[in-house]
């Protein structure tokens, strides 16, 4: 039987933080979201892009400059934000770091 909720460990425990490079991987999905681990090396970047659903990024460990439209803001452990679709945006890597992006189903 499949149990009725997920439970993930230490994410920045197990989350390992590549050599002058960026990993991101799948932790969960289901039909209303998709929550994706990242791992930064200081100075690495996803230059701007926009996604076509609304998204929330949580900082873990280490900071970011999260560039959401026009403005940039230095993010840390414990920062979070919600963006909507197709709102421009960029990460970069202010030293090593962690963070979560849960992206839902317009509407959730």
């Amino acid at each position: 039987m499949t149990k009725p909720y997920t439970f993930l460990a230490d994410l920045i425990a197990t989350t390992e933080i590549p050599a002058e490079g960026t990993l991101s991987k799948v932790v969960f999905k289901d039909d209303r979201i998709r929550v994706v681990v990242f791992a930064f090396d200081e100075n690495q970047e996803l230059t701007q892009h926009t996604a076509a659903k609304p998204a929330v990024v949580q900082v873990l460990s280490g900071r970011l400059r999260l560039t959401m439209g026009e403005e940039a803001v230095v993010v840390t452990p414990g920062d979070w934000a919600h963006m909507a679709a197709h709102l421009p945006h960029s990460v970069e890597a202010l030293e090593p770091s962690v963070m979560l992006l849960t992206l839902l189903q317009d509407g959730t």
